[in-house]
């Protein structure tokens, strides 16, 4: 007798996630998610299909086994979800936050053919949340290799780098510049969406790997890449630093007090602190109407934080229409459930003086679209006679970054044309033996790509050394026009 098939039923609807309210949430830095419940994430793991082609994994930047780990959740196997997502990503409870999933593993689930598609991100948040709770992270027996790798930057490049070598049975040295590791994730993401206790965590979990941290090191100022690599003992270098060099627009009135980038205004708030002056030394300039110009996650963030430490209006000023906007559609909506004003099809000329050297306005114009640009969307056109004057006292550039141009104006890597660090396919720069990975290469880029970025890069330095990788056994061919073999060797003679 047959066999009786089981038919499984799929939840249709997904599982709504708690927030707080948005008027309450305004009011302070606590996490606007709440997170999910042991039985909304099996509720939702339900509604994954387990697809034998899965197509999610092939749009995870590191190709987590996301039915894999989303099975287990199933199972009630949490410790096997997260080793499972460990096996690739380091950062789950981070990645679970602030990845744009809808753009990568969410935007191709089969599920969304038809339906809204699986909550991965949540999931993920969830398992890497339980494991933090549960101290799941554990540290393998590593024969040491007698290598010492120097990582420039401890955001998630260099932590995923790092963790990787780590595991390698190299002495990892982290160099970062600011006062506290973390990069990104600690100056350039508020705590309502990226608290500091989770990514503490997350560093600890690479401490406990033998990793060391050395703050206040600017590298470029203190030493150059050349020293580490000639005199500092070093076998191998990973730059990780990012592209953490605000843009401004260059119109008239840029240099007024009351003017100041996104950047500045993230990392006085959430890395020094100054949310909390004067219990913190550290005073941040807030006008009682903020314009915001851009239109990213990064803006976004710079609203939420200014409506949090007081001002009275904040708005959003964008030259193009909300469909254009490239922040993620959930920061958006977060952003209007909170007051945020958002003034589409609007571009600045001039931020106005109010004669003391500060800011009384912005002397703007409407925009209306074109044909698209080399970007895909639709070109702003300024709309003839429609300037107008727009009611502020504080303008904060939210426009894009660009590389810190520090390493490459004290050393003799080699820059595109764009001033980002040149690498080949492998992410070898023209100095042998260093490698850089992340926004520092590819311009701003999400945090995942970042952390794929840096696992590339620690396979490349493992095979530079002559480590054995399981996805590399054999370390040949040239970089930059150099035998990678000949300096190979070189360098292992020389350990």
């Amino acid at each position: 007798m047959a066999k009786k098939r089981t038919i499984r039923t799929i939840p249709q609807a997904r599982t709504p996630m708690r927030e707080l309210e948005p008027r309450a949430r305004a009011q302070s830095f606590d996490e606007v998610a709440c997170g999910y419940s042991l039985e909304e994430a099996q509720r939702e793991a339900e509604r994954c299909l387990l697809c034998p082609d899965q197509p999610c994994v092939a749009g995870c930047p590191v190709g987590i086994d996301i039915p894999g780990f989303i099975q287990r959740i199933g199972e009630k196997d949490l410790r096997g979800a997260y080793d499972t997502i460990a096996a690739t990503n380091l950062l789950a409870a981070v990645c679970g936050r602030v990845c744009p999933q809808e753009t990568q593993c969410e935007e191709v689930c089969t599920v969304g053919e038809s339906l809204e598609p699986v909550a991965i991100g949540r999931l993920e948040r969830f398992v890497g949340d339980t494991a933090i709770r549960e101290k799941w992270g554990k540290v393998p027996e590593v024969e040491p290799s007698g290598f010492r790798v120097g990582i420039v930057g401890s955001g998630p490049a260099g932590m995923a780098c790092a963790a990787d070598l780590a595991k390698a049975g190299c002495e990892v040295t982290v160099f970062e510049a600011f006062h506290e590791p973390g990069g990104v994730l600690k100056y350039g993401i508020p705590d309502f969406r990226l608290p500091n206790p989770i990514v503490d965590a997350e560093l600890e979990n690479l401490k406990k790997l033998g990793v060391a941290f050395e703050c206040n090191t600017l590298v470029g100022r203190l030493f150059t890449i050349e020293q580490m690599v000639d005199e500092m003992g070093f076998h191998a270098v990973f730059i990780g630093t990012g592209a953490g060099y605000p843009s401004m627009l260059g119109i008239p009135g840029d240099t007024l007090n009351g003017v100041l980038s996104a950047n500045e205004l993230l990392t006085r708030c959430n890395l020094m602190r100054a949310r909390d002056f004067p219990a913190y030394d550290t005073p941040i300039p807030l006008g009682r109407k903020v314009a915001v110009i851009g239109a990213g996650n990064t803006a976004m963030d710079a609203m939420r934080v200014s409506l949090r430490l007081g001002a009275d209006k904040v708005y959003c000023v964008y030259r193009r229409s909300r469909t254009e906007c490239p922040a993620r559609a959930e920061e958006v909506h977060h952003a209007e459930q909170e007051g945020i004003e958002f003034h589409w099809l609007t571009a600045p000329l001039e931020v106005l003086n109010d004669g003391k050297g500060g800011v009384r306005g912005m002397r703007c114009i409407r925009m209306q679209l074109g044909e698209p640009d080399a970007s895909g969307r639709r070109r702003p056109v300024p709309v003839e006679g429609s300037e107008f004057v727009f009611d502020c006292d504080q303008v904060v550039y939210a426009i894009g970054t660009n590389a810190n141009p520090i390493i490459g104006q004290t050393s003799r890597l080699k820059l595109d044309k764009r001033g980002y660090l040149a690498t080949d396919s492998e992410l070898a720069t023209s100095i042998p033996g260093v490698y850089a990975g992340g926004d520092i290469v590819t311009g701003a880029a999400t945090v995942i790509e970042a952390m794929g970025a840096g696992r590339k890069a620690a396979r490349s330095i493992k095979a530079w050394l002559g480590l054995r990788d399981p996805a590399r056994t054999e370390s040949t061919g040239t970089l930059f026009g150099i035998d990678l073999r000949e300096h190979n060797y070189a360098r292992l003679r020389a350990a």
